[in-house]
Formats: structure tokens, C-alpha cells, sequence
């Protein structure tokens, strides 16, 4: 490893800075009376498995950042700090999307690009740090259920935000 550049603290820092700015379009828990209301498949998870589960993932993705920022200089490197600091842009923002603007739609498309980047994430870290990727592939799993209930939340039922702007 490097000189260690990215210290835990930093790590505590995204972590408090990024849910602050997440939680508060819609409080800590969402609004689960929005996500309950939608037509959702079934094997979309119940809405109070969500904090705990991001919490989990979260701390996972810190741990992997922190031991990927701080090895040597590459490309691959540079491209996993990358794709992680667009996620958590991304991740920052799905509650505003989603609970706020109530937009099932741009919520799908956040949880996709999301999903896309945890792969380039951990693309980036094959071969390089395995145990790096091992933490990160929690959340392509998660991710991935994610997209599908997004994506059917998107097509069967009505997007409040988009129709909005249908009305004459």
C-alpha cells in the first residue's frame, strides 16, 4: 500500500456528509406511504429494510474505498475513485428524485447508473484488490434488485413529477 492518503476519518466524513444530504428531502426513513402506495413485484423489499441495509452497504463501500484509495497510482485506480464518487452522488440524490420530486422514473434511471457504476467499480478492482471488490459486490446484488423494482415501479404506476407537467 501507498502512504495512506485517505484516513478513516475521511471515510466518516462522506458517510455523515452524504446521508445528511439524502435524508433530508424526505426525513431518515423515506416515505414509506409513497412507496407503499406503487404497484411494486414481489420480490421488492418491505420499506424498513432499507436503512439497515444501506447502512451495511455503505460501511462495506468505505472500507473498500479506503483500501483502493489509498495503493499506488493506476488507471484502474483513477477509474474506481471515479465511478465511487459518482455512486455516492447518485446515492445522495435518489431520496430528492424519488421522495421528493416523487419521480419513480429518474429514481429507476439514478438506481441503473448507480448499478452500472458499482460494475465499473468493481471491474476496476479485479486483479488489483479482490477484497476490495468482495465488499463492493453486496452492492451490485442489492443494486440490481433495486433496478428491476425500480424499473417495474417506473412502468405500472403513475410518475406524479412527469405528469405534472401533462396537465394542461
Amino acid at each position: 500500500m501507498a502512504t495512506q492518503s485517505f484516513r478513516w476519518r475521511h471515510a466518516v466524513l462522506i458517510f455523515v456528509v452524504v446521508n445528511l444530504l439524502s435524508g433530508l428531502p424526505a426525513g431518515f426513513s423515506g416515505d414509506k406511504a409513497f412507496y407503499n402506495s406503487f404497484r411494486l413485484p414481489s420480490v421488492a423489499p418491505p420499506d424498513w429494510l432499507f436503512p439497515p441495509m444501506w447502512l451495511f452497504l455503505n460501511i462495506t463501500s468505505l472500507v473498500a474505498l479506503h483500501r483502493v484509495a489509498n495503493s499506488r497510482a493506476s488507471e484502474r485506480r483513477t477509474r474506481f475513485l471515479v465511478a465511487e464518487a459518482v455512486g455516492w452522488v447518485l446515492f445522495a440524490i435518489f431520496a430528492t428524485l424519488y421522495f421528493w420530486l416523487q419521480s419513480p422514473i429518474l429514481a429507476a434511471i439514478d438506481t441503473v447508473l448507480y448499478g452500472l457504476l458499482t460494475l465499473v467499480s468493481i471491474a476496476s478492482c479485479l486483479g488489483r484488490d479482490r477484497i476490495a471488490a468482495l465488499l463492493i459486490a453486496p452492492r451490485l446484488a442489492w443494486l440490481a434488485l433495486a433496478s428491476y423494482s425500480g424499473i417495474y415501479g417506473a412502468l405500472y404506476n403513475i410518475d406524479p413529477f412527469f405528469q405534472s407537467f401533462l396537465k394542461p
